[in-house]
């Protein structure tokens, strides 16, 4: 038999599972546009992407067919974070704690491009426009 402790407990696990899912699956995530890099009109767009428990900005706003060069800047040591992967350009990168590494691609055409970590569990994307 169940008593009131038994059903908060309960209950508090719920809660943690249902919040986990809402902020890794569901969460709206602002979109940042990419700079301008420092070779002028038709110059790669960058963007800095901070790792650490997650992907800031989460979604990054550029220019369909023109280079993108992304810095990701990973702030902690958990496992999950340790890769970056784009599915859609066949790369995946390690990234070294502490260290910034650089991840240059071209979108095609206007589209979502999404981004995970090497378990899928963080979450990002590159949202290419016209």
């Amino acid at each position: 038999m169940m008593n009131g402790t038994d059903w908060l407990v309960i209950l508090a696990g719920l809660a943690a599972i249902a919040w986990v899912n809402w902020y890794f699956f569901l969460a709206g995530r602002s979109a940042t546009p990419a700079l301008a890099g420092a070779s002028g009109g038709s110059g790669s767009q960058e963007q800095t992407i901070t790792v650490d428990g997650g992907y800031s900005p989460a979604v990054v706003r550029v220019k369909a067919g023109r280079p993108v060069r992304l810095v990701f800047d990973r702030k902690d040591s958990g496992s999950c974070s340790e890769e970056v992967v784009f599915p859609d350009f066949g790369i995946r990168r390690f990234l070294p704690t502490g260290k910034k590494t650089i991840v240059e691609l071209t979108p095609p055409k206007a589209g979502r491009y999404d981004f995970t970590c090497g378990m899928s569990m963080l979450r990002g994307a590159l949202v290419a426009e016209d």
